[in-house]
């Protein structure tokens, strides 16, 4: 994380004494040209009173300001070139306000509320400068000036020069400071972010979101939300990972949960933690779209994760994986405790309650490659999704039956023309989402289609010639044809 404590130093200790320094340096040229004025006899000994007010006043205003510079820094360095201005419109009224002494001072305190404001601060300080003049024309009165002798106006000009010197040498080493300072921030950023994403990885998404941008506190607190909860498993994985070697299980086990996290992120589900091969995922905080659209997105999401482990199973196959994984799912909804649980040095962003123990129990009860839902859930996305009653089940922690349904599929993918066709049998396999085909693929699509059914009916007819004839009634067999399997979700 950027180190504020360099900040601190150069804004509280750096600029501060630049101001000093140039106040010093400032209010000496204003007393120098008091006492050569005085020595050659163009003002009056009682002048120097002036004199020793500016060697005094740098100093005085320093201390005393110091206490408030550490609480409101950029206020205080307003007030205190505010108060210069002032001042300088006074002693130029006190010394009768000679135009070429004038002219110079003026030139000074410009270079000082330039570098210290903006242009509306700079405004301000010269209405400031004009009402201390017209307060010392007022205070002192006003007699027209004799001309300012030669060594007085070269004595004003050199001290005017110098100062401007050093302003320009302190704005050169500050911008080289910032400079310097805007380096280390950027490599210091730089380094947070790479460690703020690494971290980013042990969280969901949505709450690292949440708490970078201030809307959560890292900090003990829940609150009661309506949310979906989803659960998931592989079936028979356990019995898996007694076969094959560890390393395998190892990348088989995290190629799935990848891949099943890239969808749940897809519908914007909040992954909450991960169970050996078992993910529970929920929907309705921190973000949510409507419990509803909640649903929804949570089946959705489920469908998905089934028909994406049909290509899952193809790649493992080709990799000598020959047991056909299914996963199961579950999903409620109701009312949760949600938020940070766990103590103030170590806490896990959680859901608990009975709804959550029903999800669970729900993804028990299913079948391999089945999404059971409860009544809930059922009620807010039946006008979408085709789902089947699947009766009650008795579930543990729960004293009546639960009513239990069977998601199907989309409405739109059982119509008449669906989008997602799927049929598998020994040495066949297809799988295809239509509505997702890019139209410069579809017609490589069809033609590889057209191929693949021409070969295959002409070697049909080829088997059909050396065939032997049919048993007939009585001796055996049947004379019915082969019907194929029912189209996977659509009896």
């Amino acid at each position: 994380m950027p180190n504020t404590q360099d900040v601190s130093q150069f804004s509280e200790t750096t600029l501060p004494k630049q101001d000093y320094m140039a106040r010093v340096l400032g209010y000496g040229v204003a007393c120098a040209t008091v006492v050569v004025g005085a020595f050659l006899g163009y003002f009056e000994q009682y002048i120097l009173i002036a004199a020793a007010v500016c060697l005094i006043y740098p100093h005085l205003v320093y201390f005393i300001s110091r206490p408030f510079r550490f609480r409101r820094s950029y206020t205080t360095r307003q007030f205190l070139i505010h108060g210069d201005a002032i001042l300088c419109g006074v002693f130029l009224a006190y010394i009768n306000l000679p135009v070429e002494l004038s002219v110079l001072f003026l030139i000074m305190i410009n270079t000082s509320f330039i570098i210290v404001g903006s242009i509306t601060a700079w405004a301000f300080c010269i209405i400031s400068l004009v009402a201390g003049a017209a307060g010392g024309v007022l205070l002192f009165g006003y007699q027209p000036p004799q001309p300012v002798p030669t060594a007085l106006f070269l004595t004003c000009a050199a001290g005017v020069a110098f100062h401007l010197a050093m302003s320009a040498f302190n704005n050169n080493r500050q911008a080289r400071d910032l400079i310097r300072l805007k380096k280390k921030f950027q490599g210091q950023v730089e380094r947070f972010q790479a460690l703020s994403h690494q971290v980013s990885k042990y969280v969901a998404p949505q709450v690292w979101e949440s708490i970078f941008s201030g809307r959560r506190q890292a900090k003990l607190e829940t609150q009661r939300k309506k949310l979906v909860i989803f659960f998931s498993d592989i079936v028979g994985f356990s019995s898996l990972s007694e076969q094959i070697e560890a390393e395998a299980f190892t990348d088989l086990l995290n190629q799935y949960l990848t891949e099943m996290s890239r969808i749940a992120l897809k519908y914007g589900g909040t992954i909450d933690k991960f169970i050996g091969d078992g993910i529970m995922i929920f929907f309705g905080d921190p973000k949510s779209k409507g419990t509803k659209r909640d649903a929804l997105a949570c089946v959705s999401m489920a469908i998905e994760m089934r028909r994406h482990m049909l290509k899952l199973r193809k790649q493992w196959a080709e990799h000598g994986m020959t047991a056909p994984l299914q996963i199961r799912m579950g999903i409620n909804t109701g009312y949760c405790t949600v938020g940070n649980f766990g103590t103030e040095s170590r806490m896990d962003y959680t859901i608990i309650g009975k709804e959550v123990n029903l999800a669970s129990r729900l993804e028990s009860e299913a079948d391999s490659g089945e999404i059971l839902i409860s009544h809930e859930t059922y009620a807010l996305i039946k006008d979408k999704i085709i789902c089947r009653q699947r009766g009650t089940a008795q579930v543990k922690g729960f004293r009546d039956p639960v009513p239990v349904y069977q998601v199907v599929d989309y409405r739109r993918d059982l119509g008449a023309n669906p989008s997602f066709i799927n049929y598998e049998s020994e040495g066949f396999s297809l799988y295809i989402e239509s509505d997702r085909v890019r139209d410069e693929d579809r017609e490589k699509v069809a033609e590889s289609l057209v191929k693949a059914a021409a070969k295959l009916r002409s070697q049909g007819i080829t088997a059909n010639k050396v065939k032997p004839a049919k048993p007939t009634d009585g001796e055996g067999g049947s004379s019915q044809p082969q019907r194929y399997p029912p189209k996977y979700g659509t009896d």
